[in-house]
């Protein structure tokens, strides 16, 4: 399975060189970057009576979906994998996830599920449907999978966080320094109050502009200024040293995936043990496990925790039940008399 997963990453690779299909096939006068508003409907044709020309329309519709065909492909081998990557909890396969991540939607897309998007949705000023299928169905596959599963996006799919995760893994364990779980904790809500302060100030202002300045996926585009790059080498080389920095305390998208995963259907599981052992604890980089308690709307699903949970030579759980099991074993196997018991003799 994760053989036939990584043929259809390097597959879906492989097409992305060949194929220059954009995100979302729309006309000229409809916008599709994150910078642009929507100006209204396309202006009406030439035609008075402004009759639907329903062959046109047919045919319109066709070319649409043939136009975003390879992009709704690709993006859907790559949700496939994502997903396929998460359920088999698989460390090679996410990485592999992590890599397509930023090379396809990062570099070569440049299009991730931003502040912007929430600004659309306040205001309902989203893109044309017709033309932006592909977004949609990427829209809809991150909302859903925060609701069932938690922050799934944060910690599979966005290509900046994949970016830093992979940074973590090259990066020398010395380097690092760990925050201390009282600032960590306090650290945690500053990515709230920037989603608060920049949704007031969009609501306020109506400028979306701010976006530039709480995101750094513009980087991806290689589209900023230079005090934005001298800001964006700043804050990687800051992570360097305090992993997944900003995803953990300064991202305001992250924020609200954290309140919509308050939503979340599934729980991980908890052993009883989990009340007294810390070893997942210690272990989870995001600081979403405190003692028996996973906080939702801070774990990523990075897979770490439930690995250990089953791991029968590191969980405490499991080593208390193969410990009984020996126990158990060795006293069946112990005859009366070496167990203190005498045999009656005549």
């Amino acid at each position: 399975m994760i053989r036939a997963a990584a043929r259809v990453a390097a597959l879906a690779l492989v097409l992305l060189i060949w194929h220059d299909v954009p995100v979302c096939a729309q006309p000229p006068d409809v916008p599709s970057g994150p910078a642009e508003t929507a100006q209204g409907d396309a202006q009406p044709s030439g035609d008075t009576w402004d009759f639907p020309d329903e062959e046109q329309d047919v045919v319109s519709a066709g070319e649409n979906l043939r136009a975003q065909a390879m992009d709704i492909v690709l993006l859907t081998a790559f949700a496939a994998l994502a997903l396929v990557s998460f359920f088999r909890k698989s460390v090679r396969l996410k990485h592999v996830t992590l890599v397509a991540s930023v090379l396809y939607l990062g570099f070569y897309k440049s299009q991730l599920i931003s502040i912007v998007n929430v600004y659309s949705l306040l205001t309902m000023n989203l893109p044309v449907f017709r033309y932006s299928l592909a977004w949609y169905l990427f829209a809809v596959f991150t909302a859903v999978s925060t609701v069932l599963w938690g922050r799934l996006y944060c910690g599979r799919v966005c290509a900046f966080g994949a970016l830093t995760q992979l940074m973590d893994r090259w990066v020398p364990a010395k380097l690092r320094v760990e925050v201390p779980r009282r600032i960590e904790d306090r650290a945690a809500w500053v990515k709230y109050g920037l989603l608060g302060g920049i949704l007031v100030y969009f609501l306020v202002s109506g400028n979306i502009a701010a976006y530039r300045y709480v995101e750094p996926f513009w980087m991806f585009s290689l589209q900023a200024s230079t005090g934005l790059w001298i800001a964006l080498g700043v804050l990687l080389v800051a992570t360097v040293f305090v992993r997944n920095l900003y995803c953990r305390f300064l991202c305001p998208l992250g924020a609200a995936l954290g309140l919509l995963s308050k939503l979340t259907v599934f729980r991980i599981k908890r052993w009883s043990e989990c009340n007294t052992c810390k070893i997942c604890e210690k272990a989870c980089e995001w600081g979403a496990i405190r003692g028996p308690k996973i906080v939702m709307s801070e774990c990523v699903r990075c897979d770490d925790c439930e690995r250990l949970y089953m791991d029968t030579k590191k969980c405490p759980h499991w080593l208390i039940i193969i410990k009984k099991s020996d126990l158990m074993a060795r006293r069946s196997a112990i005859p009366p008399s070496s167990a203190g018991l005498s045999i009656p003799t005549r």
